[in-house]
């Protein structure tokens, strides 16, 4: 081999030892990158929703001083709503069902119930966090949302209808709408709400709207009060009456008329005096007076024609919940973003 043949070897060997250690660099370069991704990824993981926590009624007592008025947050046709702490410092809001309607469920199988509804785990669901029995004392401890409602801002409080122009609305009926669907569709076993209403739809401070007293109506499947007016005739029927899928499909029909128009249930006066204006399309008659009609009045149109489709007469043609969610979220889509 000539010297300029070894030279010319030795020049390869060089390069091909340099060649090889900026290919290691990359390859430890890439499994670093690689790790930190792996790490993120677990971190987006939900984690699993753990059971309800049982509560002594003793130290339920003490978080809310002794069920004291000054707590209450809320009353309605379950219960009493109170602010409270949780021993671990978070504050919580305390349901204390009516002693009438523990007294008339003796057999309700509280616990067990409470721990199945306790694993809902939805953006659009309250969570329950625990509960607590006793002779005559049924309490439910769910997550703090608030104390402001739907109907408290769509017909008590004067600058409610200014704070829920039509973007928040579409933004609230979708909302509820994935809320029930996820009752409905996600949850083993399958849920029904029983009492869907504008006070049973909380909204947090990014007036994200939530799901509260869910799973529940079978403590007073027959109390009128609260009811009347979000569900249909069917509900109070001898036969195949009471709470099912088409009956919460027809009290968010209920609320969705409410979120266009701003007038109360009233009974049901609301629905048949708005769906002869929905078949008639005479939308500046039937929209809340108090916000001004956008221009583009379509996407309004189609959340009428929702609303009556989902309060009509009879359970077998009312759209399924995925049906109306999937409507709700496209519109949710089109107009808020």
């Amino acid at each position: 081999m000539t010297r300029g043949q070894d030279i010319a070897y030795d020049l390869v060997l060089v390069l091909l030892s340099i060649s090889l250690f900026i290919l290691g660099i990359v390859l430890v370069m890439i499994i670093c990158r690689r790790k930190p991704q792996k790490s993120d990824q677990k971190q987006q993981v939900l984690p699993v929703k753990s059971c309800a926590i049982a509560y002594q009624l003793t130290d339920i007592d003490a978080a809310t001083d002794g069920f004291n008025h000054r707590r209450i947050i809320g009353n309605g046709r379950l219960g009493t709503v109170y602010s409270a702490m949780s021993p671990r410092g978070e504050l919580v809001a305390v349901k204390r069902i009516h002693p009438r309607l523990v007294l008339s469920n003796a057999g309700f199988g509280f616990a067990s119930i409470m721990k199945t509804l306790s694993l809902a785990q939805h953006p659009h669901i309250v969570p329950i966090i625990g509960f607590s029995q006793a002779p005559g004392e049924r309490i439910i401890v769910m997550e703090f949302v608030g104390t402001v409602n739907l109907d408290f801002y769509l017909h008590e409080n004067p600058d409610g209808a200014s704070l829920l122009d039509w973007n928040r609305r579409l933004r609230v009926a979708a909302g509820v709408a994935r809320g029930i669907e996820y009752l409905h569709e996600g949850m083993a076993p399958n849920t029904i709400h029983g009492c869907i209403k504008a006070s049973n739809i909380l909204l947090d401070v990014k007036f994200v709207a939530k799901l509260c007293d869910y799973g529940l109506w079978s403590l007073a499947p027959k109390e009128k009060r609260g009811l009347v007016g979000y569900v249909d005739d069917e509900y109070w029927g001898e036969r195949g009456g009471g709470a099912c899928k088409e009956s919460d499909v027809y009290g968010l029909g209920v609320v969705l008329l409410e979120l266009l128009t701003g007038r109360r249930s009233e009974h049901g006066l609301l629905v048949r005096w708005a769906l002869p204006l929905i078949k008639s399309k005479k939308l500046n008659e039937l929209l809340d007076p108090r916000l001004v009609i956008p221009s583009d009045i379509k996407p309004l149109l189609r959340l009428a024609k929702v609303a009556s489709a989902c309060v009509g007469n009879y359970r077998k043609d009312r759209p399924s919940i995925p049906q109306v969610t999937s409507i709700l979220n496209n519109l949710e889509v089109e107009v808020c973003h």
